[in-house]
């Protein structure tokens, strides 16, 4: 039998369903890619609304991150970081900026238990004096691929399978066969730090890179860590199945009563700074989500401290509603080259386009606080700008409306080469394992042996014995320890 071809959804046969098209190798994402385009945005309208039939008024579920918590508070700048940004907000030391902070587990419905194996969704809004800032992040400081246009494939791996309606193992861990550079994270996640104890007692990361620009123009770039000031707690897997049993909204309880008692949680932000010059032949690509930066190359700077102090009012109206983009960048702040965040500046806005109306923005929760949102953006559905009779809606014209500035938010990114489809270029520890290895030792032999127990829970029930064979020698090649004692766990368990 031939090999099928795989297809956009036009019919054209699809080249390269690994890389998204860039500037040249290791540059910028572009818009002409259309099978990106395309499956990220049918990703984002696979979910329709509970009950029918559909109407345009309707509210459409979340994909991922449906399950969430969120409380308001402050960022307070405690360091100066004027070296680096010139990002208003961040000014001075004793600024304060309101923000609001929205928790989520990622791969389960609406209607799914907080004490579960899932990362943790980890979005800040900053209400500032230049527009809203909102920095888009997990629980863990890596992810599981690294180019977007491989994300609705994993998303669909580890989501309820079309036929059984439920996760399946033999998805999830034929995905993660066929992708090697997961494996640092799936050590995460089959770890200690798998099941926060609460949305309190866990950190909060950027994980990607993004790009800081000083008042001289110099360019750095950046990775947020947000510690948290309660400690890590997390769970044991017979520990969260039972509290999930108990509890399914244990974590939104604890957020909620810790607040109305006066007990608010904050964290401390720190920052890895990268200058240009050391990203440039830095010995890992620097803007690939899968790796960290180690503290010893680029130690913590301490940023300011964040707090929260108050619960929403109505929870679906302020927490549902919230809607984050990571392209919504203030002056000072701006994307770098990492694949995977150039792809969420196009799916996040248009997830919520589609999700809440294009006029989503005017909700009170999503509109900016510390200045006014001034542009020529009319009508559409549920529209309340109309902005009057005499206001215009073009650009530009010569009635007095907004005008340009002429200053970028950011610095520009060097390109070059040609567009298309490249892998990524080699850099000497440019691997998929190392990392994943060098997490391994660090752990204690308890946790060790926690994190065998979990993966090989979940591997030994794969029906598949080459699916399994290459999962194990991923381990192998992150620690040859690692390897060796999945591998007997899951032999023992298939025995059994």
């Amino acid at each position: 039998m031939s090999q099928r071809v795989l297809t956009t959804e036009s019919g054209a046969p699809v080249a390269d369903n690994q890389n998204s098209a860039s500037a040249g190798v290791g540059g910028p994402l572009l818009l002409q890619d259309q099978h990106l385009l395309e499956k990220l945005a049918r990703f984002n309208r696979e979910r329709i609304p509970v009950g029918a039939p559909p109407t345009p008024l309707r509210q459409w579920g979340r994909v991922v991150h449906a399950r969430g918590s969120g409380a308001y508070g402050h960022f307070e700048v405690t360091d100066d970081v004027t070296d680096f940004t010139h990002a208003d907000f961040l000014s001075a030391v004793g600024k304060r900026t309101e923000v609001f902070l929205r928790f989520s587990t990622v791969a389960d419905s609406l209607g799914g238990a907080d004490a579960v194996r899932d990362p943790r969704g980890f979005a800040v809004k900053f209400y500032t004096e230049e527009g809203n800032y909102d920095l888009v992040g997990n629980n863990t400081p890596v992810f599981f691929i690294k180019d977007p246009i491989k994300f609705p494939d994993f998303i669909h791996s580890q989501k309820r399978d079309p036929f059984t309606g439920r996760q399946e193992p033999d998805n999830v861990w034929d995905f993660w066969a066929h992708s090697p550079e997961a494996t640092h994270q799936v050590t995460w996640l089959m770890g200690d730090r798998g099941i926060p104890a609460s949305y309190r007692h866990m950190n909060g990361y950027g994980s990607h890179t993004y790009q800081w620009t000083n008042a001289e123009g110099e360019v750095f770039f950046v990775k947020y860590h947000f510690k948290t000031n309660q400690g890590i707690r997390c769970l044991s897997s017979e520990q969260a199945a039972e509290l999930a049993g108990r509890d399914p909204n244990s974590h939104q309880t604890d957020l909620l009563q810790a607040i109305e008692r006066g007990v608010n949680p904050s964290w401390t932000l720190y920052v890895q700074v990268m200058t240009a010059a050391e990203a440039a032949d830095y010995r890992f690509n620097p803007f690939d989500l899968t790796k960290v930066w180690p503290h010893a190359d680029h130690p913590l700077r301490r940023v300011g401290r964040l707090v929260l102090d108050r619960n929403p009012d109505n929870v679906f109206a302020e927490v549902e509603q919230a809607a984050f983009s990571p392209n919504n960048f203030v002056p000072g702040i701006g994307p770098s080259p990492d694949k995977m965040l150039q792809g969420r500046l196009f799916a996040y806005a248009d997830a919520h386009r589609y999700r809440l109306g294009v006029n989503h923005t005017q909700l009170a929760v999503n509109a900016p606080r510390a200045t006014t949102a001034d542009n020529y953006g009319r009508d559409g559905l549920m529209a309340s700008n109309s902005q009057g009779r005499y206001a215009k809606n073009y650009e530009p014209n010569s009635y007095g409306g907004p005008v340009e500035t002429g200053r970028p938010l950011s610095a520009p990114l060097a390109v070059t080469g040609w567009t298309g489809t490249h892998e990524a270029a080699r850099h000497t520890k440019d691997d998929d394992f190392s990392q994943a290895g060098e997490l391994y030792r660090l752990m204690s032999e308890d946790e060790r042996s926690r994190l065998v127990a979990n993966i090989a829970g979940g591997l030994s029930k794969v029906s598949r014995d080459d699916v399994i064979e290459k999962n194990l020698a991923h381990f192998h090649a992150a620690d040859p320890e690692y390897g060796r004692r999945v591998e007997e766990a899951v032999h023992a368990l298939r025995e059994d």
